[in-house]
């Protein structure tokens, strides 16, 4: 029987249950607001009376038996997937969930480096051992790439014990590895493949786009639903294949989610799946002809680059997404985190990060032409106002780490502190890393480096976010003993 794309389960239900009009002896003890006035006037009175607690007629996140379970099946059937889950800890817990699924303690998975922390997160959480891929990196940017299908090859001949593949679909600059001959290579060998998806949900519903996971074949895919797809920050679905045990994915999930899902997050999944089932062609084509045309215009200034799929490869840069619009501004003598805070500050436009030598500013169909004029404009006067030298400027995001123990093992080792400068040669026993994007520049268990410490001493003057340590100025760093 199809399913009907137009129905919106969790939402239906949720309305039903307001006009019924139910007095509330359970939490939330704000009692549809009344309790907070001040929330209240801020969120709007609709927003507080719709976060309730799980209850009969809403279903229960943890067990779906009715609304919810038909909600996941209109998500599971609108990605394309066996099943689905929705996820209320973020993307952060999709990946974790199947990580744990996949593989358990001392057990092989292999990944790139620039994986997000939560990836790596899981592997401290549940003792897995990671096979790490060099990405690669691309000169010009300077950023780390996909893996390439060599190097695969090579990490899964190498370790034919390992139980899975992990691939970012794209990562966060848009780059897409080929997923499907990865995929195809790795289930030869009897390995899962899990696809970190966060910036990849439009890939199900645009026209002309990369590959998305479950096209390719992959076994699990976390989809970040907030990003791209319109649904409420911190909103998540888990995809799975065919051949995976659902019910096994909801016990793993179980471990970790909280037991108090939020309805505000859910039914705004449960929306945001119709609207993209619904309208997902129209929304892309219109994000996608804003990108274009300001990837286009942003090039006729003179020493900023905004990349795009002329730089695809067929390999490690196989594929390219085009609703990114990531900009090279290093040829001005700026650091992406110094455009970033220019932007913000000087112009009044908030851009999703910037690194050492790059911007990326997410598009959407939630744009107006204005906003994208404006944004095209700003770069175009901070490119004539503030561009210097570039001498002295570091090249490039990616330093290939050395693992030289587990980062469950290292992250629980004895450890003791010192400052950054004094710690090359010893074994990092946190994270370093700048947010966003949030891949690490150290993991747990990794040989810190001359050049690694370089890097976060230039990150932080340059004025990137940084993150990870126990010591909240990141001047000191565990090590282990």
């Amino acid at each position: 029987m199809k399913l009907q794309q137009n129905k919106a389960p969790v939402l239906e239900a949720l309305k039903q249950h307001l006009q019924n009009r139910v007095v509330p002896f359970d939490v939330p003890g704000h009692k549809g607001g009344r309790g907070n006035r001040e929330l209240t006037d801020f969120l709007g009175i609709n927003c507080l009376k719709a976060d309730v607690n799980s209850m009969k007629p809403l279903d229960n996140l943890c067990h779906p038996v009715s609304v919810i379970k038909e909600a996941q099946e209109l998500a599971a059937d609108a990605f394309g997937a066996h099943s689905a889950f929705f996820t209320v800890n973020g993307t952060t817990g999709s990946v974790q969930t199947m990580i744990m699924a996949a593989v358990g303690a001392n057990e092989k998975i292999i990944m790139p480096r620039n994986v997000h922390r939560s990836a790596i997160n899981a592997l401290v959480v549940n003792g897995a051992i990671p096979v790490y891929v060099d990405p690669g990196t691309n000169k010009k940017l300077g950023i780390p790439l996909g893996m390439s299908r060599d190097a695969v090859k090579k990490a899964i001949e190498e370790n034919p014990d390992a139980k899975a593949v992990l691939i970012n679909n794209p990562t966060y600059y848009g780059v897409c590895s080929d997923i499907k001959a990865i995929t195809d290579l790795a289930h030869e060998h009897g390995m899962l493949v899990l696809a970190d998806e966060a910036h990849g949900t439009h890939f199900y519903f645009g026209e002309d786009m990369p590959i998305s996971a479950m096209k390719a074949g992959a076994d699990l895919a976390a989809v970040s639903m907030h990003k791209t797809g319109g649904s409420l920050t911190q909103s998540s679905i888990l995809l799975c294949g065919e051949k995976i045990n659902s019910d096994y994915i909801r016990q793993i999930i179980n471990l970790t989610q909280t037991t108090s899902g939020s309805y505000l997050l859910i039914s705004s999944l449960d929306t945001a799946r119709k609207n993209l089932a619904l309208n997902g062609k129209e929304i892309f084509r219109r994000t996608v002809s804003f990108a274009e045309y300001a990837r286009n215009e942003i090039n006729k200034i003179n020493g900023l680059y905004a990349f795009g799929n002329e730089l695809c490869d067929g390999d490690a840069f196989f594929d390219f997404d085009k609703t990114k619009l990531s900009v090279h501004t290093r040829d001005i003598g700026l650091a992406g985190i110094e455009v970033y805070d220019i932007l913000r500050d000087e112009y009044g436009i908030q851009i999703e990060f910037g690194d050492i030598g790059n911007i990326l500013a997410i598009i959407s169909a939630g744009d107006r032409a204005l906003e994208i004029e404006r944004l095209i404009s700003s770069l175009s006067e901070i490119q004539r106002l503030y561009s210097k030298d570039k001498a002295g400027m570091f090249d490039h995001e990616y330093i290939n780490p050395k693992v030289v123990i587990a980062p469950q093992k290292a992250f629980y080792s004895k450890k003791k502190t010192l400052p950054i400068e004094k710690s090359a040669g010893e074994v990092c026993g946190e994270f370093v890393m700048c947010y966003p994007p949030g891949i690490p520049i150290l993991a747990p268990g990794e040989i810190i480096t001359d050049e690694i410490i370089s890097y976060i001493k230039y990150a932080k003057e340059k004025g990137c976010f940084m993150t990870g340590t126990q010591d909240m100025k990141i001047e000191n760093i565990n090590v282990v003993i």
